[in-house]
């Protein structure tokens, strides 16, 4: 108890210390970040050990409602904590060399810090209600460092989008939480699997709920329709886009879906919704990928794309086809790849952040080229990324692929989709690798590059080895029952391993010596228009209802009521001071005139009777 506690709250200190004592000292700053984040490291390896619920706290009780601060110790759990605590140490690290020279050096270690501590109570939570809160938490640490260049027009416009698109998810998560709460009186995962046992629940609530609760995965896992945060989220610092936006964030929505995939497999049409909207991201995340120029967005896209492999594969626990009955091990597929997913992608994201500090900022991969020999250890590194990525054998990606594979490997349009985008993915980043690192320097910037230090290349090498380990069962058997894995039937590994093989031959074949793209096609270098769709219903629906209430404001409210009201006292005011002028013949006057009026009118009464 007390070791997952240390885990959860460190991080925490570490930015409560950075923020109160040492933010005038940079790398004091850095230095406390990072050995938090080590300790967290190691204390995770302890942690490992254990099982179970491992404490708990009571926090609010209303209404028959009890919410707890409670962590919960499972093999998901294990596999998640591992990925947070170490790619976020090698981030640390990374980020020494780094940001060595940023002005807001103390204020980005301290979001690190503030991050970790946010992650890392979403994976130990043992209820909805404490993953929320953290889950929100995480959505704050995003926006401050997406935004930590703030000064820069586009940072800020970005950490804006991330915050407020993933809000749309996060409605729809909480109303998820609500109606489960509402369905079964639980918002403990122990307590949901129960009330699922005891049958006391309406299948169709069930079906809304998770769909809601699917909102908020939506959001946060950047699927499709709330993607467009992610690739514009590239604006923060390089090493925050390894950790947040590929290893750890973006893959709390595929965690929290893969511990309540027993509500998954109790609700079918929400899992059909689920199977189809990753599939969809998956693929026309990859067609948006292969028209990118800035090496950053080819890597966020190339993330959204992996997620939905993720969202896919989940969506396939307990789905029911010609009455057999899929088992709860596709959600271990969809876990399986996110774990492997973590380390062969935050490599690429840390070895294009050294690439874009060797090429002195330089994001534009047609501005590079002829890297492998000034950057060799760099270089090869991100090559065996790629080729993880792109599920070669015998890297870790091969695995996981051919396990998302065969969960869908009875529905033939989802398996077909993901054949697409396994090709799609080893094309785009084939051709990513040989305009980079292939050919001749493009501009004066990579013909400067040269190797980063040995405090950035430390990291590549670590990671680099998770890469290609983390696929063998000794790397993750302790958490995920290997026999639990789904299997693909017959030739499908090989056929999967040659598209991989024909995708990298075709991306190297087709850009070999280019200087310039000779594939352009608009709607997916425009990615399908979906963000020019956002601007529209902004402008007809939220500026629209603005021009409404701005017209109803300034001529009925502002113009008639308010200032007409004013404006009628005013005039009745003047007139009747015009009576008050204090010249007694005109008030004799006006008495008189009064007196014969009455006169009159009683005489029209009684004339009248």
């Amino acid at each position: 108890m007390t070791t997952a506690f240390i885990i959860l709250l460190l991080p925490l200190l570490a930015a409560t210390t950075i923020l109160l004592v040492t933010r005038t000292r940079p790398d004091v700053s850095a230095y406390v970040s990072v050995i938090s984040a080590a300790v967290c490291f190691l204390l995770t390896i302890v942690l490992l050990g254990d099982n179970g619920s491992v404490g708990s706290f009571a926090w609010l009780n209303v209404g028959g409602l009890e919410l707890k601060i409670a962590l919960e110790i499972t093999g998901l759990t294990k596999g998640m904590i591992l990925v947070v605590t170490l790619v976020g140490l090698l981030v640390h690290i990374f980020s020494l060399g780094y940001m060595k020279d940023d002005a807001g050096k103390a204020r980005y270690f301290a979001g690190l810090s503030l991050f970790m501590f946010s992650m890392t109570g979403i994976v130990l939570a043992d209820n909805f209600a404490m993953m929320f809160i953290f889950w929100e938490l995480v959505g704050v640490s995003s926006y401050l460092l997406i935004g930590h260049w703030f000064r820069k027009n586009s940072a800020a416009e970005a950490s804006k989008k991330a915050f407020l698109v993933n809000r749309i998810g996060d409605f729809g998560f909480m109303a998820g939480i609500l109606l489960l709460w509402g369905a079964t009186g639980e918002i403990s995962f122990s307590g949901l699997g129960q009330a699922l046992d005891r049958e006391t629940f309406d299948s169709t609530l069930l079906n809304w709920a998770m769909v809601c609760i699917f909102c908020g995965a939506v959001g946060k896992s950047a699927q499709v329709p709330l993607h467009v945060w992610l690739p514009d989220a590239m604006e923060g610092p390089t090493p925050v886009s390894a950790l947040i936006h590929a290893a750890t964030m973006v893959a709390a929505g595929v965690f929290m879906l893969a511990k309540v995939t027993f509500l998954i497999a109790a609700a079918p049409v929400a899992a059909s919704v689920i199977q189809h909207v990753g599939a969809l991201t998956a693929l026309v995340a990859a067609l948006m990928a292969t028209q990118q120029s800035d090496i950053k967005k080819i890597l966020a896209y190339s993330t959204l794309s992996q997620l939905g492999y993720m969202v896919m594969a989940v969506g396939f626990s307990g789905f029911v086809y010609s009455g057999e009955v899929i088992g709860v091990s596709a959600s271990n597929a969809g876990f399986f790849h996110l774990y492997t997913h973590a380390f062969f992608k935050a490599l690429l994201f840390l070895g294009a952040g050294a690439v874009i500090y060797a090429c002195h900022h330089e994001q534009d991969i047609w501005k590079m080229g002829g890297l492998l020999r000034l950057m060799p250890v760099t270089a090869i590194t991100f090559l065996i990324g790629t080729a993880a990525l792109a599920g070669l054998p015998p890297l870790s990606g091969f695995w996981s692929k051919d396990a998302v594979m065969a969960a869908a490997q009875n529905n033939t349009l989802l398996l077909v989709v993901g054949a697409i985008t396994a090709f799609l993915t080893a094309f785009y980043m084939s051709r990513l690798c040989t305009i980079v690192f292939f050919g001749k320097s493009r501009s004066v910037a990579a013909r400067e590059a040269s190797e980063v230090p040995l405090v950035m290349r430390v990291p590549l090498i670590i990671l680099t080895l998770g890469a290609v380990l983390a696929g063998f069962k000794f790397a993750y058997g302790w958490f995920i029952n290997p026999a639990e894995l789904p299997h693909p039937e017959g030739a499908l590994p090989l056929v999967l391993s040659v598209i991989g093989v024909a995708g990298i031959v075709a991306g190297y074949v087709i850009y070999s010596g280019r200087d310039k793209d000779p594939i352009r096609v608009k709607a997916f270098a425009r990615k399908f228009y979906i963000d020019e769709a956002y601007h529209l219903l902004v402008r007809v629906f939220q500026d629209g209802l603005a021009y409404v209430a701005k017209v109803v404001d300034q001529l009925l409210i502002d113009g008639l009521i308010v200032r007409g009201s004013a404006r009628f006292t005013s005039g009745m005011g003047s007139l009747l001071r015009g009576l008050q002028g204090g010249n007694l013949q005109s008030h004799a006057f006006l008495f008189g005139l009064g007196v014969i009026i009455i006169i009159y009118l009683i005489t029209i009464t009684i004339t009248s009777r």
